[in-house]
């Protein structure tokens, strides 16, 4: 009876400590996903934010751990748009390789280590858009940080991307077949088939490539038909899964874009007219910068005294097309072909390369990828919201590489990183 009366004693506790816990924080500034406020302070009471405004205003409770953040910025944790937990840097290990010879096993080892620097990084969520020959590991690897098992980013995740068959790789002599970096599927009942099969197996998000290069050093082309990528959007859709399109020529963008796809990756050789289109139909772009800056430094470019690979180039009129165009975009790096825990390159480049204003890519990184991925409870500051927040050295709107200033981390009410 006395043991029994103990552990009732312990549990009452531990759940009236766990009921409640509140901590104030009190930076010098609060960026909300949209604007700056001077003086505010936030309020987090268990795993939501309970209260963001001017510090008079916000009353805490009188067992509030208050946490003093001087000269520092808090805002929403970020969420990064594009990225490969199961992949690492292509000047380490080029990407055949990585697909070839390295275990799943090994891949998911290593993805444990880069969902941790994701998140030490201030990215408290993040897309993973293919799993590049390991299979539905990152299913496994998100229900292992829903769990807490390891600590990571909240997950949305769509194991191996869909690709026409033939069009993807690795490919090696004609009389060898290997296993290749996502799952090929050809004719509309078979896309419809891989598509269901997916969506069972545990994605969140259903990727598809509209287009890619057929052989080696040919150009990308188109891959799917109309109707292949009509079945394979309705398919996603009516199971409540948002479908994605790598694609970079205009033909595969605009068939996916035809087809309802929710976000164009990469876009390259986006034109005008298709902008235009994405504009209409309410497609969001993420344009990845930095893997192309990343494959340029990895063959040999070096900024600022080599010429401009013509990949860049076409990249920056691309992207001026679709700034002009008023074109949604999505902050996403395409991390994995480059060091993951470096996400915040991308934004570095949107604003110094690309001409966008620190509190532009701010609000895409935060309040503008919440929107696009359907991510209410996140992505700014005000209460009711999932407290995923940190605290940088700075002011990012002025200095974007502020962001790189992770004085703490927060996702759900925990503090998960503070040096």
């Amino acid at each position: 009876m006395k043991i029994r009366r103990s552990l009732l004693l312990l549990y009452c506790l531990a759940a009236n400590a766990a009921v409640g816990d509140s901590v104030l924080l009190r930076p010098d500034a609060v960026f909300d996903g949209q604007e700056m406020h001077s003086g505010w302070a936030v309020l987090v009471t268990d795993d939501k934010i309970a209260a963001a405004g001017p510090a008079r205003d916000v009353s805490p409770p009188e067992s509030t751990r208050v946490i003093d953040l001087p000269g520092q910025t808090v805002m929403p944790g970020m969420i990064e748009g594009h990225s490969h937990m199961f992949l690492h840097p292509y000047n380490e290990t080029s990407w055949n390789d990585q697909v070839i010879n390295e275990s799943v096993a090994l891949r998911t080892v290593r993805a444990t280590a880069h969902a941790r620097k994701t998140l030490d990084a201030g990215f408290t969520t993040a897309r993973d858009l293919g799993t590049e020959g390991a299979g539905y590991a990152d299913v496994g690897l998100k229900q292992g940080i829903h769990s807490g098992i390891i600590s990571g980013p909240r997950l949305l995740v769509a194991g191996p991307a869909i690709v026409a068959t033939g069009s993807y790789g690795p490919k090696f002599s004609t009389d060898v077949d290997v296993p290749q970096g996502a799952q090929e599927a050809s004719g509309v009942e078979e896309v419809t088939r891989v598509t269901r099969e997916q969506i069972g197996k545990g994605v969140d998000i259903v990727k598809v490539y509209g287009d890619y290069r057929w052989g080696k050093d040919e150009p990308s082309r188109p891959t799917f038909s109309q109707e292949e990528l009509n079945a394979i959007v309705q398919t996603a859709r009516s199971a409540g899964r948002p479908t994605v399109a790598h694609a970079t020529t205009p033909e595969g963008m605009r068939r996916a874009i035809t087809a309802g796809v929710e976000t164009i990756e990469h876009g390259d050789d986006g034109t005008a007219e298709i902008f235009k289109l994405m504009k209409q139909k309410g497609v969001a772009l993420c344009p990845t910068v930095a893997a192309d800056d990343a494959i340029s430094r990895y063959r040999g470019w070096k900024r600022g005294s080599d010429p401009e690979p013509p990949r860049l180039t076409q990249k920056r009129v691309s992207m001026k097309a679709a700034r002009e165009a008023g074109v949604t975009f999505a902050m996403g790096g395409d991390v994995g072909v480059f060091a993951h825990g470096e996400n915040a390159v991308e934004m570095e480049l949107l604003v110094n390369e690309y001409g966008f204003t620190p509190i532009e890519v701010l609000r895409q990184a935060t309040s503008g990828n919440s929107a696009v991925f359907h991510l209410a409870d996140r992505g700014g500051i005000r209460a009711g919201l999932l407290a995923d927040l940190l605290a940088v050295e700075g002011d990012p709107t002025q200095d974007i590489s502020a962001v790189r200033q992770v004085r703490l981390v927060m996702k759900g009410g925990s503090i998960v990183r503070q040096p």
